[in-house]
Order: structure tokens, then sequence, then C-alpha cells
């Protein structure tokens, strides 16, 4: 069956392994399989006839240039609008061997994704699948990933880009293009070179479903907590062993009980997300989250506590916390700069879809960018159920996305 490009686009990008790595997360790229789609969309963007197409080959970013078709005075009057999506996908589930399954006309019922793995995408633990009854889906067999976050938006970046290539007549100002490695692990913006990119404001394509749109992220750190027990024969260990995992559950019931699968909306957590340990010392990985600025120093200042009180119960040194801010909440930012929100607002609603404004509960290369001077609020892709074997992505609503980007443009030219 013939798909439209956007979704040809995906639905190649997402057979290439990008995923990313926490333990190689020192270097970027941390895996250096990211560069087998970095290399492919510059050529992509070459043979397209973008401009000031740029593979950095130390670091796996990717860059161009489409540049305006308004002269004089009044193409120096529109504003260069940049579009960066990340190209790597989440450790959490494996992103090799994706075997991605078109599902015509859903039904709006729980989808059967592996029969003999028991693998199902129901609708009570997913039901934004609601709104995608009567279109069509892409998913997985249930082995791996989709790719969506973010392939989905790099699909919807390179078709608005084919389309503007391939439309002369279409009035646009300097349109900046950028794909980033290792969001998924902290650093997809650690190296990316905001003045090459040369945009005055930016969006990341990196959202969920259909008129999602957040200009809001939480304020993000993360935490290790490094427990030193004391091992003893068992058999002689009372009132001498010291067993560091079960010290590191105490530390872990001390906390509030505010954790991902308790919260939503604006609510801030604490989340134990790694662990490895023996008796002698367990090792455990938190990231710390909250919207508000004055939360989220609480709840870094409460982690700090909890192990100070368990110290004064079970001696100096026997908790050690390191704690990291990752990124800031981009509203302190962009709210000084709003027109680029009301933009997309715009956009969306001349495309005939209802914008929904809602806090991002996680993070995006856009909330580091715009505290480093490029204001970068987040839009949808089109996509859902991330990190996991139950993702998904909605074709006609990755179409109307990349009308939504082209509606940006034509808004950032006057039009």
């Amino acid at each position: 069956m013939a798909y439209s490009k956007v979704v040809e686009n995906f639905l190649r990008y997402v057979k290439i392994d990008t995923q990313s790595s926490e333990e190689s997360s020192d270097r970027v790229p941390s895996t250096d399989k990211q560069r087998d789609l970095a290399k492919m969309l510059a050529g992509e963007l070459g043979s397209l006839g973008a401009e000031d197409v740029r593979y950095d080959e130390e670091h796996g970013y990717v860059y161009a240039v489409i540049p305006s078709n308004v002269r004089g005075t009044d193409g120096d009057k529109i504003p260069s609008v940049g579009f960066i999506a990340h190209m790597d996908t989440a450790p959490a589930v494996s992103g090799a061997h994706v075997e991605p399954r078109v599902i015509e006309d859903y039904d709006g019922n729980d989808i059967v994704l592996n029969e003999d793995a028991h693998i199902v995408t129901s609708v009570s633990d997913f039901p934004m699948l609601a709104k995608c009854k009567g279109k069509s889906l892409i998913v997985t067999d249930g082995n791996t990933l989709l790719g969506g976050d973010d392939k989905a938006g790099v699909a919807e970046i390179m078709a608005m880009a084919e389309h503007l290539l391939t439309h002369p007549e279409i009035r646009h100002g300097r349109v900046c293009i950028g794909f980033t490695p290792d969001e998924e692990v902290g650093n997809g913006v650690a190296y990316f070179d905001i003045r090459g990119f040369g945009a005055d404001h930016a969006y990341t394509v990196d959202g969920g479903m259909l008129g999602d749109m957040s200009y809001e992220c939480f304020n993000a750190a993360g935490a290790v907590l490094t427990v030193t027990g004391k091992s003893v024969h068992p058999g002689y260990a009372r009132n001498v062993m010291k067993n560091a995992i079960k010290l590191a559950y105490e530390f872990q019931c001390a906390l509030p009980d505010e954790c991902p699968e308790n919260t939503e909306g604006y609510e801030g957590f604490y989340h134990v997300d790694h662990m490895k340990g023996n008796v002698e010392k367990a090792v455990a990985e938190y990231i710390i989250r909250d919207h508000d600025r004055a939360k989220f120093e609480e709840r870094k200042a409460v982690f700090e506590k909890t192990a100070a009180e368990l110290n004064k119960k079970y001696g100096e040194g026997t908790f050690c916390v390191e704690i990291t801010d990752s990124y800031c909440n981009m509203r302190e930012m962009i709210e000084k700069e709003m027109h680029i929100v009301d933009h997309a607002v715009e956009a969306m609603k001349r495309a005939g879809v209802e914008p929904e404004i809602s806090p991002i509960r996680g993070g995006t290369d856009g909330a580091r960018l715009s505290f480093d001077g490029l204001l970068c609020p987040n839009i949808c892709t089109g996509s859902e159920g991330h990190h996991g074997r139950n993702e998904f992505a909605c074709i006609q609503d990755m179409e109307k996305i990349v009308e939504i980007l082209l509606n940006i443009i034509a808004i950032a030219a006057g039009a």
C-alpha cells in the first residue's frame, strides 16, 4: 500500500536501531549506531536540496537550512524558525529489529501485539487510543519499542522539509533543521551548535498526541545514593551485620510516597530507576522532578535530610548522596516571548486541531536550549506509549502535524 511521505519516512527510520545508553553517557553519542540514522538524514537533506547540511563527525548532530525565498527588506524581517527532533530511542526497551505493523481503520478495542507472549495494548491502560478510533495506527510486534519518540518527530520534519523544497511557490523565511543524539540519556544538546544552527527561535517536535503542546517542563535532577554496609558471616551476624540492600530499602521507604505511578499533572516525584548492590555496598540511582522551582529545591533538601537522619541511626557515612541538576523548567524563559507559543497555537487552529497546552511530565532538548538562549517550546508528534512495547503512532495525526509545521513557517512569514 502506498503511504504519505511522512509515513514512508517513519517506517524506514524505526528499523534503524538508535538506542542510546546510560552506561556510556559520558560520551556523545553514547552509542555509535545512532550515527547510522544521522548519516542517512544528512544524505537525504542534501539530496532534497537543503543547504548548509552538516553532519557532526565527532558528536553525531545533523544540521541543515532551507533558505528564505523572500528577498529584500521584507525577507530580513522574517524570523528564522528552527525545528529539532532527537534520533535516539530510550534505553528502557530494545530498539533493535523493530517490526512496525499498520492497523487500518482501528476499531477502538484492545490491540494484541504478540499473542504468544500475551502482550496487549489495552484501552484501559492507554485511554488516548479512544481518540484514534477510525484512524490508522502503527504498532510493534510486541518485542521492541516502536521509536515514535522521537522518530515520528524526525519523519515529520523531513516531510515538511521535502514539501517546502519541492514547492518553491510557498512564501517562507529561513528554516533551520536540527537532529540530536542522546536526548533520552540527558545529553541531547550537550554539544548542540546554537550559533551555527542559526534560528531565532525553535520548536522541538517531541510530544504526544495531536494537539499537545508544552512550554513547561520539570525542573530535574539526578541523585545517586550510596549505602555502605558491613558484611560478616550470616551465621554470626547478630548485632554486627549492616545489610546495605535493606538499608537502601529503608531509605526509599523514608521518602514521601510521591513516585511516578502516584502522580500526575503538576505533581512532582522521586523515582528510583536503577539499583545494584550486595550486603556490603548498594547504589541506587534516582531522578527528582518538580515543575515548581521552590518545591524542586525542597525535594532535593528532603532527599539529603533523609540520608542525614539515617546516618544518625546507622553511623556517619553509611548513607552518601550526590545530587546533580539536569535541566530547569523552560517556562521561566519562554513566557518572556509568548508569541512563539501563540504562533504554534494558531498553526494548530488553522489545521483544524484544538490545542491542548499542558506541562511536560519530563524534559526535552528544548528545556536546556531555552536556558542557553534558543527559546524552544515543544509540539506534538502523534505518537504515544513511549519507552515501551505498547508505543504507537497515528498516521492521520502525523500527517496533520506536517501541516502544522508548515503553518508555523507561514505564520512566521506573515501569511
